[in-house]
């Protein structure tokens, strides 16, 4: 067991994934001789050497279209995007590239790397450096997008998508990199990385949350239960593919949801899970499907963030809303 933060854990997986594989390299804006904005890098190249952890031009584009060259060529390139509003320069290269490669050469090209995306807001940064471009990605197919939510999760789930075949955008809440400490088992086997998982069981309502929000949501679990209601929690994991066994499992159960992400509601992934949740567990619901998440706004900026984001207000709210059903 050891004890780490996000943003440790990160680093530990990291380091792991390339002394298991000397093919995997890591490229990036400053993620060498500093170690990353965030010091998720810091240490690597001075053990790995230059050539497997590379300091990049600015020029993202550039970046993500070296790495498929890379990955075309047997490597397995960890890219890091240095905050979520820099990757759209990006986004022709993983949309028409990273994505459709293995699709459009039937089978014969895979592309195994991954794309490091710090991202949500909470840290107080300026403009372009606290989005939540996840639905954009999640609606591209050919790509698996995962967002981990601590630092167990994150350990685990870095090395998972190195190892992974297929391109995958890994989602890491910026503001929890540096917040909190957790155990981190580095001998368990590790779950498997495309799955939902509860993270708190409760009989009155569930709550689904990725990334960010999942601290957001268990916090207002504690509270409600307080008032007598007892919530349930399910961290997604993965956006792509959605496992939503586990949510249709809860909500049959407890026949309300909410769902609680930073992205903007207006055709986020909550919308998603609404509609499918919809479908899937009609009979069993007592209330619509509630989505908590940013307005339909541009990121604000810092003074004002906190009004931007789901809190535990907005989030209780919520589950007082489905009760007056």
């Amino acid at each position: 067991m050891a004890t780490m933060t996000l943003a440790k854990a990160l680093n530990a997986g990291l380091r792991k994934a390339m002394e298991d594989d000397p093919k995997v390299v890591i490229m990036g804006e400053d993620v060498g001789t500093l170690g990353g904005v965030f010091r998720i890098t810091d240490g690597l190249q001075k053990d790995f050497g230059d050539a497997r952890v590379i300091d990049t031009p600015l020029a993202e584009s550039g970046i993500v279209g070296t790495a498929v060259g890379l990955a075309m060529r047997g490597y397995r390139p960890v890219v890091e995007i240095q905050f979520d509003g820099f990757v759209y320069p990006a986004y022709d290269q993983i949309v028409c590239q990273v994505a459709k490669l293995h699709f459009r050469s039937q089978g014969r090209v895979r592309i195994p790397m991954v794309i490091r995306i710090p991202f949500g807001g909470g840290i107080g940064a300026v403009e372009h450096h606290s989005e939540s471009p996840e639905a954009q990605f999640v609606h591209t197919p050919g790509l698996k997008v995962v967002a981990c939510s601590n630092p167990a999760d994150a350990y685990a789930m870095i090395q998972q998508a190195v190892h992974a075949d297929d391109p995958v955008v890994f989602l890491e809440p910026k503001r929890l990199y540096h917040s909190t400490k957790a155990e981190v088992d580095i001998e368990a086997p590790a779950a498997p990385l495309w799955q939902s998982r509860v993270v708190r069981s409760g009989g009155d309502a569930t709550l689904v949350a990725y990334g960010p929000t999942v601290s957001t949501c268990l916090d207002a679990a504690t509270v409600a239960a307080e008032e007598g209601r007892s919530l349930e929690v399910i961290d997604l994991r993965t956006l792509s593919p959605l496992d939503l066994v586990p949510v249709y499992e809860s909500v049959r159960r407890t026949g309300r949801l909410v769902v609680v992400h930073e992205a903007h509601v207006t055709l986020g992934v909550g919308a998603e899970i609404a509609a499918r949740v919809t479908e899937e567990c009609f009979h069993s619901l007592e209330a619509p499907v509630l989505r908590v998440g940013g307005f339909d706004t541009p990121y604000p900026p810092a003074r004002i963030e906190e009004a931007f984001l789901p809190d535990l207000d907005r989030v209780l709210d919520a589950v007082d809303r489905t009760f007056g059903f």
